[in-house]
């Protein structure tokens, strides 16, 4: 009996290394879930992110404009900064300096207040503005990180929301993260464990805790 226990202990210690190790391997992989767009949709939603990984969801979302993929572009704003000033003038003032006059016109601003805080809440607030426009084809603009997670949440909340709206989903390349060597950084570290437990909460349970 005593003989086998050393036995168990090893092949579990082995398959934890193996799960581990692959883990390391592929793991950023797992949060990554992006899909090869449609030649045209009427518009491309922008997700809120951190300053930098907002910059780069907006920059990709101004490239399907330029490509022609998308018609106009959905940017979610929240209504003021923390300091009080509201965000959208700041916004556009931004479009303008960056991206010309011309391009700045085709952004409309949906603007959430402080009670949208998750991925779902900002997804049942943009499908309002959305509904708005009276558009059909999406393109849901994140970082790549955050595609997986966010597809998930996006055709569950369309489905039950507004069924007739198609999504895809497109990722770029956020400064938060990189998928391989995800675990030599402390940052990227930092996102793939708090993406990936999301993940999970939101594959088992079906909704998402508070925060993005």
């Amino acid at each position: 009996m005593n003989r086998r226990v050393p036995r168990r202990v090893l092949g579990y210690s082995l398959t934890l290394a193996i799960a581990g190790l692959g883990m390391l391997r592929w793991g950023g992989s797992l949060l990554v879930s992006t899909d090869a767009l449609p030649a045209h949709v009427e518009a491309a939603i922008v997700l809120q992110g951190s300053s930098l990984g907002e910059r780069v969801r907006l920059a990709g979302a101004m490239k399907l404009l330029e490509q022609g993929v998308a018609d106009r572009i959905l940017l979610s704003v929240p209504r003021e900064s923390y300091w009080g000033a509201p965000i959208p003038p700041m916004a556009r003032g931004y479009l303008e300096r960056n991206y010309g006059v011309g391009a700045a016109n085709q952004v409309d601003f949906c603007e959430t207040g402080p009670e949208v805080n998750s991925t779902e809440e900002e997804a049942r607030a943009l499908d309002g503005c959305m509904q708005q426009h009276g558009w059909k084809s999406i393109v849901v603009v994140t970082s790549d990180y955050h595609t997986r997670r966010a597809g998930m949440i996006w055709r569950r909340t369309l489905k039950r929301q507004d069924p007739t709206v198609h999504p895809w989903v497109h990722g770029v390349a956020d400064p938060d993260f990189q998928a391989r060597g995800w675990w030599k950084r402390r940052l990227f570290a930092k996102t793939w464990l708090l993406e990936f437990t999301k993940l999970v909460w939101t594959g088992m349970f079906g909704w998402t805790e508070n925060g993005k």
